[in-house]
């Protein structure tokens, strides 16, 4: 009988704090001192074996560095690559912006013969939505949102006519004029076919930077309605206010031309955005052509085992039928989708007024049966574009930081609008087809004291003292817990602030009311702009050239005032200013300005408010608001602009600090 010696595992420690290659080395130069001591002991750097122990060290700091690099990429607060950044921010529900379209009102014009001296209103014409006009200037095409019936006029926009020709003083023809809301975007229509039917298809959209998907329709005809998840099947539309839509609606025609009505659907889609910013369509589950039912018991039809009722009660089913029925909205099968939609966008469709005015393509509606055909192409061949505003709203997509800071505010929000940070966020993701934010500010409302006021009211009656009754009504204010004002700005084509346009107020509006609380009241009102300039004066270094130290000073300032960089509300501390000029290599010295300069300031900062020289038109009191250094807003809200940086900062070199003078 043979003996067996047993050996004791001898347990080896291993240290899992190392990560880079130094440490790798070290270690495995002592684990092998440690448990192989007779094995191998030939440290030496030109030894083979150490060239293995540095080959592994190297393999394990390059897997190191990989680990750690994929697991930053998997948390979005620390993501740096696009498509992470992009997925991590969609799975939170937040969909970046990668460009937003510019918004425009259009004047509408078109000539109607006289009828008996008077416009003759049979030939006006119903200029359909969609209809596409160009800019002159660069060739970007605006889309009109809505119908131009020059038929209909109300309160809101009112059909203006005015004479356009004469015979011997009769009026022989008349312009009618009317206004309607565009947006900027080139239309793209694509095809698609599908076979039999695959649980969430996917589908990408050709052209980048797509601004809204316009219509998805079938080949049978059937609508497919974008959604924010496959899991919600219920979509707001649209429909024109009229009898046969809505006859109870019909009333308010003239001040509502539309209503919005809520619509449950299976046949649905989500939208997201690739790497290469191109939209990615993706379809639901639903693949079964026989009822949810037999696939998925509905609770009313289970039973309760009784003699003659139905019953499932002893059957098992999958729970991943779930996935075959229209839960999470149809699959498309044996069907040609046909998707329109605007793409574009950008700075560069802020067009100026007076340039949307090339038609590309334009349809009308007229019942012409007992008119003449003549009149009504002579109608037709009048109706003309332009824009008397410039458009406003077009911006680049978001950077990856942005889409990360959003996003994260965006989940931590959980879907709804409880502080006005959340608010803030949720304006700012407003959807590019709605309009683009700029800056966003949030005031709380007040109201008025309604039992200090009444308690005051009794007692003045009693004294007959109507002086105090008034004070305190005015004085009996507190703040209403149930409102917020939300100020705002936009950007028109040179990256100036401006006022937004009411749709995109609107819009905003419509889009916050997903997200807020059932008592919460939201105003929007517009913030007020204060341009200002700056003035300077500088001693500059000797041996440094005057006007290069000039010209980097004004570059820093510019870069001090960036709009990006500043808020509603945020004062000017001159102290910061004052430190960045100083910064500027060759400067010796700030100098106070000499001129407007009541407070020895070292920097002067007036208003600038002439309308005639393209400012905002607001004046302020920029002496009384200073306090200790420091450049206050209005208590209205109110934000400061250099809106001419060119012209608006101005520095004068008085000398070098050897006492040389200009």
């Amino acid at each position: 009988m043979a003996r067996t010696s047993v050996k004791k595992d001898v347990v080896k420690t291993v240290n899992y704090l190392n990560k880079d290659f130094d440490d790798f080395r070290g270690n495995l130069i002592e684990f092998a001192k440690q448990y192989f001591p007779n094995t191998y002991n030939d440290f030496n750097e030109a030894s083979p074996g150490m060239m293995f122990i540095e080959m592994a060290a190297y393999v394990g700091d390059v897997l190191s560095y990989y680990i750690d690099s994929q697991f930053k990429e998997s948390l979005l607060a620390y993501a740096e690559e696009k498509q992470n950044v992009y997925n991590i921010a969609q799975s939170f529900g937040y969909k970046p912006r990668v460009t937003s379209a510019a918004e425009v009102t259009l004047d509408v014009f078109q000539t109607v013969p006289a009828l008996n001296n008077e416009a003759d209103y049979r030939y006006a014409l119903n200029v359909n939505a969609g209809a596409l006009i160009k800019a002159s200037s660069n060739g970007t095409t605006f889309r009109t949102l809505e119908d131009c019936n020059f038929k209909s006029s109300d309160l809101s926009n009112q059909v203006e006519q005015t004479i356009f020709e004469t015979d011997s003083g009769a009026p022989t023809k008349f312009l009618l004029r009317k206004q309607v809301k565009a947006q900027s975007g080139e239309i793209t229509e694509e095809f698609f076919d599908f076979g039999s039917a695959e649980k969430y298809s996917q589908i990408k959209l050709s052209n980048p930077d797509v601004i809204e998907i316009l219509s998805c329709t079938d080949s049978d005809g059937n609508k497919w309605y974008e959604v924010d998840s496959l899991a919600r099947d219920t979509i707001f539309e649209d429909m024109e206010n009229n009898v046969d839509n809505d006859p109870a609606s019909a009333i308010d025609g003239k001040t509502a031309s539309y209503i919005l009505k809520l619509k449950k659907t299976s046949r649905r889609f989500t939208t997201f955005i690739d790497e290469n910013d191109k939209v990615v369509i993706r379809f639901g589950a639903g693949i079964s052509d026989n009822p949810d039912e037999e696939v998925i018991p509905n609770p009313t039809s289970v039973g309760s085992s009784l003699p003659g009722s139905p019953t499932y009660l002893n059957e098992a089913f999958d729970p991943s039928n779930f996935l075959k029925t229209r839960t999470f909205g149809l699959a498309p099968s044996n069907t040609t989708l046909s998707i329109r939609y605007a793409s574009g966008g950008g700075l560069d469709d802020n067009v100026n007024s007076e340039d949307v005015t090339d038609i590309s393509s334009v349809s009308y509606e007229i019942n012409d049966s007992l008119l003449s055909a003549t009149l009504v192409q002579d109608s037709k061949d009048s109706v003309a574009f332009t824009n008397p505003l410039p458009a406003k709203g077009g911006s680049a997509g978001q950077t990856v930081r942005e889409v990360r800071e959003s996003a994260l505010a965006y989940f931590q929000s959980q879907q709804r609008a409880v502080t006005k940070e959340d608010y803030i966020v949720r304006a700012y993701s407003l959807p590019a087809k709605f309009g683009s934010i700029s800056k966003v500010h949030f005031v709380g409302d007040d109201q008025l004291n309604k039992s200090s006021a009444v308690g005051e009211l009794e007692r003045t009656i009693t004294e007959n003292d109507i002086g105090s009754t008034v004070l305190s009504l005015q004085a009996g204010r507190i703040p209403n817990p149930l409102a917020m004002n939300m100020y705002t700005l936009g950007y028109d084509s040179n990256k100036n602030l401006t006022t937004l346009s009411d749709t995109v107020k609107k819009n905003l509006k419509t889009y916050l009311s997903q997200y807020r609380m059932v008592t919460d009241a939201i105003n929007i009102k517009d913030a007020y702009v204060i341009n200002i300039g700056v003035t300077f004066a500088i001693l500059t270094k000797a041996g440094f050239n005057k006007q290069d130290v000039l010209l980097r000073c004004v570059n820093v300032i510019q870069d001090f005032f960036n709009i990006d960089n500043w808020q509603i509300g945020q004062p000017i501390v001159v102290s910061d200013l004052v430190y960045e000029i100083s910064l500027v290599d060759g400067v010796a010295t700030i100098t106070p300005p000499t001129e407007n300069n009541p407070k020895n300031l070292p920097i002067v900062i007036e208003n600038k408010y002439s309308v005639a020289e393209g400012y905002s038109g607001n004046f302020f009191d920029i002496n009384s608001a200073f306090k200790e250094g420091v450049l206050y807003p209005s208590l209205d809200p109110s934000i400061f602009e250099v809106k001419y940086p060119n012209s608006d900062i101005r520095g004068k070199v008085l000398g070098d600090n050897l006492g040389i003078q200009e």
